[in-house]
């Protein structure tokens, strides 16, 4: 089968790999919430199937499916995107590493590659077109405006426009054990670590050229989903869109700031069940023929290097007693 990939998308040579997060789903207690939620964000949540599929606004591609259960929130998969020559490959180093095939979860769709990773979250690899991105973005310096002189000076508050999020950065995880998980996503899916902090947190990036991160993990009491992360094109757009949530109601968050780990600006959103969205832009990117020199940081440094202090809520693990 040969692989219908778009105009300059590459591959690292000789390497059997997972290219992408196609998606994430969430079980939560009602569809509401979450529909307004995401719209206040600056995505397009949209009734499917029963559900929500979320996308970037007039996107095409679904990164978010959610459905309602009256149970309290929690991940319900990941899905992974591969080549489809590499399909069989991963399936074969499942089988060697002792990771067992599995069906899919009840309500989720049957086809894919179906496996549990260390902490029993459900992971479906199938073959579809890579979405992460194979150049960096470059970081948009609009809005900008000059005056009658010529000198380049701030846009004006009354003149500012929506933000909407362009795609999916990445998504972060707990774990009870980062480095057994890692040994997983980056032994059997082919993920490559690119910088870590002792035993607490851990960032991967795919092989075939991807952000910084796109997985990364963690270390909690147990499993749960800590943030998704969006980019936007500037850090006015972080900012625009931190007030954009404020005035939506959803203000609980933290920054805006930059992070030491990927260098991305930030501002992370608290949703209605505890976990985060993030608004992002500036984070590195590792290019398929990039050997990264992995990192492992000081915990200081895990964090940010600038931004108000962390509130409590953010480390916090609703999904803990599941």
């Amino acid at each position: 089968m040969t692989s219908k990939r778009s105009p300059g998308v590459v591959r690292r040579a000789d390497t059997t790999a997972i290219h992408s997060v196609d998606h994430f789903a969430l079980r939560v207690p009602e569809l509401e919430p979450a529909r307004r939620f995401f719209s206040a964000f600056g995505l397009e949540p949209r009734d499917e199937g029963g559900g929500l599929g979320v996308y970037a606004k007039g996107g095409d591609h679904c990164w978010i499916r959610i459905r309602e259960t009256g149970q309290p929130k929690r991940l319900d998969y990941l899905c992974l995107g591969a080549y489809p020559e590499d399909i069989d490959a991963i399936a074969e180093r499942a089988r060697v590493n002792g990771v067992a095939l599995t069906d899919a979860p009840e309500g989720a769709p049957a086809d894919g590659l179906w496996m549990r990773d260390p902490d029993g979250n459900p992971v479906r690899v199938i073959a579809a077109p890579k979405v992460t991105p194979s150049a960096p973005d470059a970081i948009d310096a609009r809005p900008c405006v000059t005056n009658p002189i010529g000198v380049p000076i701030a846009p004006a508050r009354s003149q500012g426009q929506p933000v909407h999020p362009r795609r999916l950065s990445h998504v972060l995880l707990f774990t009870p054990d980062v480095l057994r998980t890692t040994a997983f996503y980056t032994g059997t899916l082919g993920l490559r670590i690119s910088d870590t902090s002792q035993d607490l947190i851990a960032f991967s990036h795919g092989a075939h050229a991807s952000d910084h991160h796109l997985l990364a993990w963690v270390k909690s009491e147990a499993p749960g989903l800590h943030h998704s992360s969006w980019i936007v094109g500037s850090p006015d757009e972080i900012g625009m869109g931190m007030e954009q949530m404020f005035a939506a109601g959803f203000t609980e968050g933290w920054g805006v700031g930059r992070h030491v780990i990927g260098s991305n600006y930030f501002y992370y959103a608290r949703d209605p069940w505890g976990s985060f969205a993030e608004l992002s832009c500036g984070i590195d990117f590792i290019g398929a023929d990039t050997e990264w020199p992995s990192g492992d940081y000081p915990p200081e440094d895990s964090f940010y290097l600038w931004g108000p202090p962390v509130p409590e809520y953010f480390t916090l693990n609703t999904e803990a007693d599941r």
